[in-house]
C-alpha cells in the first residue's frame, strides 16, 4: 500500500494570524471538503493563560477560513491519556500545535494515546501542523534551547518523528541574531549522525506535501521568508517561498 499519509506543516511563527492565512487555506483545501481542526496549546501550559489565549486565536483564525474548530485543554500528559481527549482528536482531520516549551510538548504527548490516534489520523491523510515549538517537536532530534540559553553547550532529545530525518529550528533570522557564529557551529557539530538542520524563518512554512501516486515526498516553502538547509559540513542552501526542497 503507497503512503496516504497528509500534509504536514513546520511552521517558523505566527501561527493564528493573517500572516498565515494562505497556507491555512491551503493546508484545508487538502482535505478536499469541510474540515474539523484541533488546535493544541500544550507548548504553552506552564505559562499562566497562555492556553486560554492560543485556543482562542485559533478558534478565531480557523473559524474564519471555514472551519470547524474544537480547543482542546491538553496540558499535561494525564490529559493526552484522558479518555475525552482522545475522543475529540478522533474527530478532527487538521492538528494544529502552538508555540511555547518545545520539552513540555515532548514530554505530555509522546508515547500516549492522543499521540497514537493523531498518528494514526496522519498516515491516514489528516494534517498535522505544529508552529515555534509546535514545528520543533515533529523533528527526529529537538535542540534543547532553552539550556543553550543558560549557558550550556549543545544537547539534543527525542522529537516525535514526524519530520523523519530533520531537526527543526523556528523563528531562523531572528534566532541568527542571538545565537553566535561559534554556537550555531556547536550545533552543526553536535548533532546526531544523519541529522539534518532545518531553519524556518517568521512567518514562514515548511510544508511537506500529500502523497500522490506513489511519488517521492516533496518539501515546499510557503510564507513571507525562506528556509535554510544545512548540509553535513555546514553550509547552507537557502530556499525562497514558492521552491521545493529537497530534504
Amino acid at each position: 500500500m503507497g503512503d496516504a499519509s497528509g500534509a504536514l506543516a513546520l511552521v517558523g511563527s505566527g501561527e493564528y494570524t493573517a500572516t498565515m492565512d494562505e497556507t491555512d487555506r491551503w493546508l484545508l483545501a487538502t482535505l478536499g471538503g469541510p474540515a474539523q481542526v484541533a488546535v493544541i496549546p500544550t507548548a504553552s501550559a506552564l505559562e499562566e493563560g497562555q492556553p486560554e489565549r492560543w485556543n482562542a486565536m485559533g478558534v478565531a483564525h480557523f473559524t474564519g477560513l471555514g472551519a470547524q474548530v474544537t480547543p482542546l485543554r491538553l496540558l499535561q500528559r494525564a490529559d493526552a491519556e484522558a479518555g475525552a481527549t482522545v475522543e475529540a482528536l478522533r474527530e478532527a482531520g487538521l492538528y494544529y500545535f502552538s508555540g511555547g516549551n518545545p520539552e513540555h510538548l515532548a514530554e505530555s504527548i509522546e508515547g500516549t494515546p492522543a499521540w497514537a490516534v493523531i498518528a494514526a489520523r496522519h498516515r491516514a491523510g489528516a494534517v498535522v501542523a505544529g508552529c515555534s515549538a509546535g514545528a520543533m517537536v515533529l523533528g527526529s532530534q529537538l535542540l534543547r534551547v532553552r539550556q543553550m540559553r543558560e549557558g550550556k553547550p549543545p544537547r539534543w532529545r527525542p522529537g516525535l518523528g514526524l519530520a523523519e530525518g530533520l531537526a527543526i529550528m523556528p523563528h531562523f533570522d531572528r534566532m541568527r541574531l542571538f545565537l553566535r557564529d561559534d554556537q550555531f557551529r556547536q550545533v552543526l557539530a553536535s548533532r546526531p549522525s544523519g541529522l539534518a538542520v532545518v531553519g524556518i524563518d517568521e512567518d514562514t512554512a515548511l510544508v511537506r506535501l500529500p502523497a500522490k501516486g506513489g511519488q517521492p515526498r516533496r518539501w515546499q516553502v510557503m510564507g513571507r521568508q525562506s528556509v535554510s538547509v544545512f548540509d553535513d559540513e555546514g553550509r547552507a542552501t537557502v530556499f525562497q517561498s514558492g521552491e521545493l526542497v529537497l530534504v
